[in-house]
């Protein structure tokens, strides 16, 4: 016995959630992103239903291009301050699948600094140029697990762990990278720590970091 997927397909329909719906919101991203279990409304009464935040499409209106996105063969603009440019593929049959994909572009020595994914392990593929990858496992081993990758080669990030990846080669470099969630999440070290709202007392992230809290303002300066 063949046993049923479940795809619940969003619209563009959005819904305003309060304080306790987008906490319930979030366990049933949870819940429903790891494992389906129906087709999709199956009802006029559920033609509404919620999946993941987002209204579940009526199945009969369902075509290809749900599960369709054109666009990862162009190049992301990294004329930026990290020479760095995420593409994402918007697909909207992903609802409840629990995978995506994402395009990842590099200029000369660009970096994807320091980050997490709290909800997703993330499996890279080098599809252009030479790129130092690496994560870093918990407390207390801090362990580095660091390798140098090109064309062709592909390297795995568990979910949660800290990791980066930066582009060493003379040109530009491409790598395509897929997650094991629909909304992997995205957590940047250093934003996250220097430049929250409201900021972290520059104490307390003078006695983390073993600095005076001069050199906490110049670098909170940055974000």
């Amino acid at each position: 016995m063949v046993r049923q997927g479940c795809w619940r397909w969003p619209s563009s329909e959005k819904k305003s959630l309060s304080a306790s719906e987008k906490m319930q919101s979030l366990v049933a991203d949870v819940k429903e992103d790891e494992d389906a279990v129906a087709d999709g409304p199956s009802s006029e009464k559920e033609k509404k239903t919620y999946a993941n935040g987002l209204v579940c499409k009526d199945p009969k209106t369902v075509e290809a291009n749900d599960f369709f996105f054109s666009g990862l063969n162009i190049s992301g603009n990294t004329s930026n301050q990290l020479g760095f440019q995420a593409t994402p593929a918007i697909i909207p049959g992903l609802n409840t699948l629990g995978i995506s994909i994402i395009r990842f572009d590099y200029a000369p020595m660009g970096v994807s600094p320091p980050h997490t994914h709290p909800r997703a392990t993330e499996i890279m593929t080098v599809l252009e140029g030479s790129l130092e990858v690496g994560f870093v496992t918990s407390s207390p081993e801090n362990r580095l697990f660091s390798k140098e990758l090109n064309k062709g080669d592909v390297f795995v990030f568990p979910v949660g762990l800290i990791h980066f990846h930066r582009n060493i080669g003379h040109g530009n470099a491409i790598s395509i990278a897929a997650f094991s969630s629909q909304n992997p999440g995205f957590i940047a070290i250093a934003n996250s720590v220097f430049g929250s709202k409201p900021p972290i007392s520059m104490g307390i992230l003078a006695d983390a970091f073993q600095v005076d809290t001069r050199t906490i303002d110049r670098i909170m300066s940055q974000f």
